[in-house]
């Protein structure tokens, strides 16, 4: 009965660590896909402001 305790808690162990794993990738996944929208918007703003204030072209 212990040795099927001992492999419960170790199943248990590596579920819960992996899930862990998997959580990490999905937050570093998304912190890119953030800095990455975010470098979009600006880029956009830029462009519009230039284009509306006249952007070098007289």
């Amino acid at each position: 009965m212990k040795a099927y305790l001992n492999y419960l808690i170790v199943l248990l162990l590596s579920f819960t660590l992996a899930s862990c794993e998997v959580i990490g990738d999905i937050f570093k996944t998304g912190m890119w896909t953030g800095v990455i929208l975010v470098v979009a918007v600006i880029a956009v703003v830029i462009w519009l402001l230039a284009r509306v204030f006249g952007g070098g072209r007289r």
